[in-house]
């Protein structure tokens, strides 16, 4: 599909993707400096689905929401990949790692995604496979000591699983049989990701350690936030997205998304802009980016 083909409603679905998914790094990071993340993350997906699935109730009627076995289970998977895996996870990992270098590693999803094309069969072009190779370049200035980058191994690690599993759920959303209307799908999928989240956080035994007194008013702020503008608007943009625009253009939003949210972490929470973060980030964008024109050309 040429730009020029593509409707007004995708860039508007990118450009609030671009944005609100760029400040919800920073969201995070305030929710789990009071909030235990995998039942935060849960309740916001919960209530954010719930919502979800009233408003296509009321603007589609309920019959809008029915969908066979096989397109809820199809929908529960990309909700468990996309939810609790790729969202998850990097609440996890963002009670160790500044949200800034959260959202730089988040970046290598389009990577991934060529990765899982390859590994099917889908032979990518030089250019493609170059970017590929720059971008595991930034990844590794990112993340390595050696070049002066301080992180938590743990935390990194957390993060870029978190990033594979978000380009497998978006690479597995266009090979199975989904619900005909992407807002009830976004809806089962946001709480299947979320019932996951809160099944996790149980296990984890945040249940127990769960002291709402202490939660700040700014995380009961960021978590309202996020249920609004990253579930109910970003997300369901980016489901909708999923269905309505090629994949390589809908990747675009991981090398804009970085930007906001590194400017976000440094003016708000004063993460620093370190050397490591600075050029390692650059060269991934600049990956990413090669990747994405290639694959548009």
């Amino acid at each position: 599909m040429r730009t020029s083909k593509i409707s007004g409603s995708v860039w508007i679905a990118l450009t609030l993707v671009y944005v609100l998914w760029g400040s919800t790094y920073l969201a995070i990071r305030i929710v789990v400096q009071t909030m235990p993340p995998f039942l935060s993350a849960g309740a916001r997906f919960i209530t954010a689905g719930l919502l979800l699935a009233a408003i296509v109730a009321w603007r589609f009627g309920p019959s809008a929401l029915r969908v066979t076995r096989a397109q809820l289970g199809s929908a529960a998977l990309v909700g468990l990949l996309l939810v609790l895996g790729g969202n998850g996870l990097v609440v996890l990992g963002e009670t160790s790692v500044p949200s800034g270098l959260a959202a730089l590693l988040i970046a290598a999803v389009p990577v991934w995604l060529v990765v899982l094309r390859a590994a099917t069969g889908d032979r990518p072009p030089v250019r493609t496979v170059a970017g590929v190779l720059l971008g595991l370049a930034g990844l590794a200035v990112l993340t390595s000591p050696a070049f002066g980058g301080e992180v938590r191994l743990s935390g990194v690690l957390l993060v870029l699983t978190a990033s594979v599993l978000w380009a497998l759920g978006s690479f597995s959303s266009s090979k199975l049989s989904l619900p005909a209307n992407p807002f009830a799908g976004s809806a089962y999928q946001m709480l299947a990701g979320g019932i996951g989240g809160v099944l996790t956080g149980v296990a984890r035994g945040e249940l127990h350690a769960l002291r709402p007194s202490e939660f700040s008013t700014a995380s009961w702020l960021a978590l309202g936030y996020l249920v609004v503008f990253g579930s109910l608007v970003a997300f369901t943009s980016y489901v909708w997205l999923l269905s309505s625009a090629p994949l390589s253009l809908v990747a675009t939003y991981a090398y804009v998304n970085p930007v906001v949210a590194v400017a976000l972490g440094s003016l708000i929470l004063d993460e620093p802009l370190t050397w490591p973060i600075v050029t390692g980030g650059a060269i991934v964008v600049a990956g990413v980016g090669l990747i994405v024109s290639t694959e548009r050309g």
